[in-house]
């Protein structure tokens, strides 16, 4: 399995990228900057310019239900944002 995940499409991430060349990704919890550049150039050819981290945790869920109440937690996962060179764009619905 390769270093990123799946793209996160989401209205916000979105509206950033119309405005500026950011895109966000799910990628995996033990990669680098470099580790994600590299991987996104190679699978979009594009120039990456910079690459933003973050480690997002999981939020705990509460469910009431007939049987009582059920407690359980999302998983957490690390999101990089990255930045690309002036006129590169990413199409993420070209395949569709």
């Amino acid at each position: 399995m390769g270093i990123i995940i799946k793209p996160i499409v989401t209205e916000k991430m979105t509206a950033i990228s119309e405005k500026m060349a950011r895109y966000g990704f799910r990628v995996q919890p033990d990669a680098n900057k470099v580790q994600i550049a590299e991987a996104v150039e190679k699978l979009y050819n594009v120039t990456v310019t910079s690459v933003n981290t973050a480690n997002c945790r999981g939020n705990n869920k509460r469910r009431y239900t007939r049987g009582g109440v059920i407690s359980g937690k999302t998983a957490s996962y690390k999101k990089a944002i990255v930045t690309l060179k002036a006129g590169d764009v990413i199409d993420f619905y070209s395949n569709i």
